[in-house]
């Protein structure tokens, strides 16, 4: 063992394993996405599109090991009841959060809304790309549907219900994407406020997949640490 790492507690004694490899390369391949589709947004190039495929094939992804994966990467293990939630929002206010080994309680229902948010975006995204490109998945079932629109409606009015469609998906793309930067700061703001309370690197568990068992005795013993 190297004095820095005896020096710094990194001893493989000292650390649980929390989270397993698919779950740690989704977050930073969902972080590397996400950046690449908000700074091509305006540009409407290839990379946009390509990396708004990934964003979506990532949360269907994390929606399947919800399910099947290891345990703290299971919906089971950190989704809360309301009343959990608001008990551990009241430690937070105190300065005295109970430590959970996986997520917590609110950093769970995080987990659930950015998944839900970014649902939405690429949902909205593809919607856009068939309506004005006549691409993608989704440009089959639209031109099925503006077949159907047309046999009842002349031309002008079937072009301006195609713009007020546009329209509409245009701005349930802008909004749901606000809403995820919003979250993402959120979340990010908790990661901070909770790796200075619990005195523990929450980004570098991310890579390095460990926690210090200080933290994480309450979830692993069903008792709170001093």
């Amino acid at each position: 063992m190297s004095p820095d790492k005896e020096r710094f507690g990194m001893t493989q004694e000292n650390t649980l394993p929390v989270w397993d490899l698919p779950v740690r390369i989704f977050h930073w391949s969902l972080v590397a996405s996400f950046t690449v589709a908000y700074l091509t947004a305006e540009e409407e190039n290839i990379w946009h599109i390509y990396s708004g495929y990934a964003v979506l094939g990532l949360v269907v992804f994390r929606l399947l090991w919800g399910f099947i994966g290891t345990r703290h990467a299971r919906f089971s293990d950190f989704v809360c009841p309301p009343t959990q939630i608001l008990e551990y929002i009241q430690g937070l206010i105190s300065r005295k959060p109970e430590r959970y080994t996986g997520h917590n309680p609110a950093g769970g229902w995080m987990i659930l809304a950015l998944l839900a948010s970014l649902f939405l975006v690429t949902i909205s995204g593809l919607k856009l790309y068939a309506i004005e490109e006549g691409l993608g998945p989704l440009a089959s079932i639209g031109a099925k549907l503006r077949v159907v629109g047309n046999a009842h409606a002349n031309g002008d009015e079937a072009e301006e219900e195609e713009d007020q469609q546009e329209e509409f998906w245009e701005e349930i793309h802008e909004l749901s994407t606000d809403l995820t930067l919003l979250l993402i700061l959120l979340h990010v703001a908790g990661v901070a406020v909770m790796s200075w309370l619990q005195n523990e690197n929450l980004v570098k568990s991310m890579f390095t997949g460990r926690k210090t068992l200080k933290d994480s005795r309450r979830n692993e013993t069903g008792e709170t640490p001093p």
